[in-house]
């Protein structure tokens, strides 16, 4: 364990710099494919990123999944918590697949039903997250010997340990899946916002998961934390290529299933308090729109595109954002400690 964490480190630091070397070659292939980002036509001042390569983040998914079995490839054979690693790698994967038919879908000229510019309808990727989230719920909750925290709500502060029984784990964490996963889709929104973000946060969890002994997940989170650098070296402002779907629903759903494999899924809020406050500014603003026939509560949701509004710079709202969501994780982090 004394090693784990600078190899992790280490890893990570190869994830980025294989993203690099071969995100230039992507970003080629996705002009080439006319892969263009469509944008809100409410969203006046974005108008002009129109036609950007999106399904950028295929460029974390393939490097992590690429080094993260590679790494482990022994270990899944000999070990059971070796084999858990899979775990998350599944969630990222079938995720990834699904927005990856959303993205396809939205760039698609008109044929038939498919409508320019429209990927998948909500209903769609509710049922195909929700599917996804039900069989990976119910791996977790009845295949506890890979896992050390299964069916385990541990209480921050108390420092207490409750065992769940699968009827209430599996609905608790089929909606924390599809919760982040919409959470970190939400935040997909400025250059560099969801990348820098989702990086913080899977550093976070990694920091808890050393703190555990499950040096297994410490390295597969640094490797994401270094993918996620490298499509932020394309993706910073003014962006190259956007996330897409493909990106930001897997990485949501991955960091979500790494949460509750700590145990520390209470924490979640807190350390991805951003992705939080886009998903709810969205409710709310849906609920109220509805419910007084009209009326908003902020200028515009999700969050980032209020502030937009109210007069901040797309990099003043990105730098914030990321302070935010800097200090709660390392406030998660803090009380994953206590």
């Amino acid at each position: 364990m004394q090693n784990g964490l600078p190899f992790a480190l280490t890893v990570g630091v190869l994830a980025f710099l294989l993203g690099v070397i071969w995100g230039a070659p992507l970003v080629e292939v996705l002009r080439r494919l006319k892969a263009g980002k469509q944008v809100r036509v409410e969203l006046v001042q974005h108008q002009h990123k129109a036609g950007t390569p999106t399904m950028g983040g295929i460029l974390i998914i393939v490097p992590t999944l690429a080094i993260a079995l590679a790494l482990n490839l022994v270990n899944v054979i000999r070990t059971v918590t070796g084999a858990s690693v899979l775990l998350p790698l599944i969630v990222m994967l079938g995720f990834a697949v699904l927005g990856a038919l959303d993205d396809w879908q939205g760039f698609r000229k008109s044929r038939g039903t498919v409508r320019h510019g429209e990927g998948l309808t909500p209903r769609q990727k509710m049922i195909g997250q929700i599917v996804i989230a039900a069989i990976v719920s119910l791996i977790f909750a009845f295949y506890e010997g890979g896992f050390q925290y299964a069916n385990m709500l541990i209480l921050p502060l108390l420092n207490a340990e409750i065992p769940l029984s699968p009827l209430l784990f599996v609905p608790i964490m089929i909606f924390t899946i599809v919760a982040m996963s919409n959470a970190i889709n939400f935040t997909d929104g400025l250059d560099g916002l969801a990348g820098i973000i989702t990086a913080s946060a899977f550093a976070a969890y990694g920091i808890i998961a050393f703190l555990q002994g499950q040096i297994f997940l410490v390295q597969l989170c640094f490797i994401v934390v270094g993918a996620c650098f490298a499509f932020l070296w394309y993706n910073a402002h003014p962006a190259q290529m956007f996330m897409g779907d493909v990106g930001s629903m897997a990485l949501g759903g991955m960091l979500a299933t790494i949460a509750i494999m700590t145990g520390q899924w209470l924490l979640l809020p807190i350390i991805a308090i951003v992705p939080v406050a886009e998903a709810v500014s969205v409710v709310l603003q849906v609920s109220y729109f509805k419910a007084t026939k009209g009326k908003r509560i902020f200028k515009m949701a999700p969050l980032h595109h209020h502030f937009e509004l109210v007069g901040w710079s797309e990099t003043q709202i990105v730098q914030r954002f990321w302070l935010v969501g800097l200090l709660s994780a390392m406030f998660g982090v803090a009380l994953a400690l206590l």
